[in-house]
């Protein structure tokens, strides 16, 4: 089996390289670039397991990078690179489709975590094919193709949304605190603050509302997390 592919994109030559030859010691084949132009290129060209990319580019942003790539169809998974408190925020604010982030100065240890996470989530184990669909009245999720639709419409989910929709709809009725949506939507629980789950579940009502307007199946219970409303 081929090793996952790895684009990583970063502007300090230092920086990438570690970060390069630590991925690489760790089973991974990875292409290097240093700007958001030429990763924007190439990323429509090749196709990669994942990307890691900084916020801070020259050519154009990581965030512009990530917002790009999903207009254009490309929902490979993305880990930001963000060096302040206030990308961090920003990041969380804008619905760009990032699939996770790690702050610098970040452990080569807690990346390589965060990655073979998505990964996993992304490229799960061979499924028995009775298991491959989940239905719940307008909402049909395949796993094995990593698809939702909501009223017939293909909804473009990144891994951890379709992650947190499964877990909230095949536990329809239950309020899942932000804790336990993380547990069970990225396998990271550890690593990364609660209020992250906002900005996912933003994102997802958002596409729902697209598909179908004032059908929202996600409920807030305010003080509790979330909730999965049948009959949407």
């Amino acid at each position: 089996m081929a090793p996952p592919r790895i684009l990583v994109v970063e502007d300090d030559p230092s920086t990438l390289v570690a970060l390069s030859t630590a991925l690489e010691a760790s089973g991974y084949a990875v292409e290097r670039e240093s700007d958001g132009l030429s990763a924007l290129s190439l990323a429509q060209r090749t196709r990669f397991d994942a990307i890691i990319s900084d916020v801070n580019l020259p050519g154009t942003d990581g965030f512009t990078l990530c917002r790009r790539l999903r207009e254009l169809q490309i929902f490979t998974p993305i880990v930001l690179l963000t060096s302040r408190d206030s990308d961090i925020d920003e990041a969380l604010g804008l619905e760009l489709g990032a699939d996770d982030y790690v702050t610098k100065p970040f452990s080569l240890r807690v990346l390589r975590a965060r990655l073979a996470g998505l990964l996993r989530r992304a490229s799960p184990a061979e499924p028995d094919p009775s298991d491959d669909r989940f239905a719940l009245g307008p909402l049909v999720i395949d796993r094995a193709r990593l698809t939702v639709r909501w009223h017939g419409a293909l909804i473009d989910c990144t891994v951890t949304e379709l992650r947190i929709i499964e877990a909230l709809a095949t536990r329809a009725g239950r309020v899942l605190s932000r804790e336990k949506l993380l547990e069970l939507g990225r396998e990271d629980r550890s690593f990364v603050a609660p209020r992250i789950v906002d900005t996912y579940v933003a994102r997802l009502r958002k596409k729902l509302d697209a598909a179908r307007p004032a059908s929202n199946p996600i409920e807030t219970v305010v003080g509790a997390g979330y909730r999965y409303r049948e009959g949407g």
